[in-house]
């Protein structure tokens, strides 16, 4: 029926979790422990107010930042059968409104009110009949992709799709009810579905980071100190963080974890470098996904050699998905070489929620793989070693042409990074009335260090080809901007290039040194 949830959901296993060991510690935040118990209670709270207040099977939105009510607040909601809208809590108004429209979510208002006690807020009511975009009926989180400017896509991850998701990956990960697991990222982001959903649905324990506390090394190292934890996923962003933080007394702490998850982007060779000895009795594992297809490829990384082919291997498909590479044309690579990977998993949406962005995007099967349902193309670039081995090389559209050469800007920006002296950069593509395109560099470097454009336009003129090397090259020692999911905001630098020229350094992330 229109809304049902399978017998083995998200929501369903937790509660049973809740009825066995009500007295189990579910969440840890700032200090303060939730049991099972307690978040039953406010999630059940939670549903009963939606259902009194918005009509039957609409969807909802929390646009709140993480806490237990939070959590509490999206398991009401799958609770109720209502498709749950997960903005970032820090996407502007416009954009957000444009969400909420197409959709024809109901705002939800502040986990804390709504799971309060006594007197409550009555949801704002909404009009799913005037909203544009595909919701199905199985739909439990509405995700939406990363970016700052625009308005995001929206993607629908069904009840079966993060059940199938959470049965693989605490298998994968040995996750269980006397497992606790790390949650850095924002709630509205696709690792929460390990971090939190995952964690929650086998009776473990999630310890949550404050989300304006998550850019303080201080701050999470002192938290893996004080909270043990067995599972750590994370951007390279977070574990750069924690190495800043962490001292040799610290070691004792970190050796409680058993598994470290990096994802969401490259490592560099420089920032795992330490993980081996802050984490000593780790497994370390390298996810590749996206928001459309959660987790794809899956690699177990060697302390001892992590990098054997220049940089991190994205490893094999996970159990039941299937990959491939694609040349310009679409010819299906079988060989070693360089193409767009395409994927399809288990657990991947059905397609965006706005139809008209699937062209292009999620496709028929590639000529000799099964022909039932769609793939979706990453746009990232992967070279297949002859081992059979995979890396990845850059974006398609980070593929430009410089005066008629072919160059990715992404390779360019690895080897920037590669320098001992530099901790980050991006390249961007410019429009230039000569050369159709000019290369712009933005490199942080480290304090103190003396690097001029002049000594790194020499050190790139060694390794790359005169038309790959950066016009411009913008040297700074603050860090470089990031989006919500700590990748670099290449839309954010851009428009410092484009508008406020000559730049006397990129913008900090707002969350910087808080």
């Amino acid at each position: 029926m229109p809304g049902s949830i399978p017998p083995d959901s998200i929501a369903d296993r937790i509660i049973r979790h809740a009825t066995r060991r009500p007295e189990a510690p579910a969440m840890m935040w700032h200090d303060r422990t939730t049991t099972y118990g307690e978040l039953a209670d406010l999630a059940r709270t939670v549903r009963a107010r939606i259902e009194a207040s918005t009509p039957a099977q609409a969807p909802v939105a929390m646009t709140s930042k993480k806490s237990p009510e939070a959590v509490a607040l999206i398991l009401g909601c799958l609770l109720a059968r209502r498709p749950v809208l997960l903005p970032s809590a820090e996407l502007a108004e416009s954009p957000l409104a444009a969400l909420l429209a197409a959709t024809g979510a109901a705002r939800l208002p502040d986990p804390k009110l709504l799971t309060a006690a006594g007197e409550w807020t009555p949801v704002p009511t909404s009009d799913p009949s005037a909203a544009t975009a595909r919701v199905p009926d199985d739909t439990a989180f509405l995700l939406t992709t990363s970016g700052s400017t625009g308005t995001p896509k929206t993607v629908p991850i069904s009840h079966s799709a993060a059940s199938r998701f959470t049965h693989w990956a605490a298998a994968r990960f040995g996750l269980d009810r006397h497992t606790a697991v790390l949650n850095h990222a924002p709630l509205n982001f696709d690792l929460c579905l390990l971090d939190v959903w995952t964690t929650l649905s086998h009776g473990g324990r999630v310890v949550l980071v404050d989300q304006d506390r998550a850019t303080q090394p201080a701050h999470l190292v002192g938290l893996l100190r004080r909270t043990p934890v067995h599972l750590v996923q994370g951007v390279p962003l977070l574990f750069q963080l924690v190495t800043a933080g962490a001292t040799e007394d610290d070691v004792a702490a970190l050796s409680s974890v058993r598994h470290v998850v990096t994802t969401g982007d490259a490592l560099p060779a420089r920032a795992f470098a330490p993980l081996p000895r802050l984490f000593p009795r780790a497994r370390f594992h390298n996810v590749y996904g996206c928001t459309e297809t959660n987790d794809s490829f899956v690699h177990d990384i060697d302390p001892a050699d992590p990098m054997p082919l220049g940089s991190l291997p994205i490893g094999r498909p996970v159990e039941g998905a299937d990959a491939c590479l694609v040349d310009d044309d679409g010819t299906v690579l079988h060989g070693p070489g360089v193409g767009e990977l395409l994927v399809r998993t288990p657990f991947q949406t059905s397609g965006y929620a706005e139809p008209a962005k699937d062209a292009g995007v999620f496709v028929a099967a590639p000529p000799g793989y099964d022909p039932a349902g769609r793939w979706y193309r990453t746009g990232d670039l992967a070279r297949r070693h002859p081992d059979g081995t995979l890396t990845l090389e850059g974006r398609r559209d980070h593929q430009v042409k410089v005066r008629g050469v072919r160059v990715n800007t992404s390779e360019i920006e690895a080897l920037l990074r590669a320098h001992p002296d530099i901790e980050d950069a991006v390249v961007l593509a410019l429009p230039d009335p000569l050369a159709g395109k000019r290369l712009h560099a933005v490199v942080h470097h480290r304090t103190g260090v003396s690097l001029s454009p002049l000594s790194l336009r020499a050190h790139l003129a060694t390794l790359l080809p005169r038309v790959a090397i950066p016009a411009a090259l913008n040297l700074t020692d603050t860090p470089l901007p990031r989006t919500s999911t700590g990748k670099p905001d290449r839309t954010a630098l851009r428009q410092q290039l484009t508008h406020d020229r000559p730049m006397p350094g990129p913008p900090r992330h707002p969350d910087d040194g808080a």
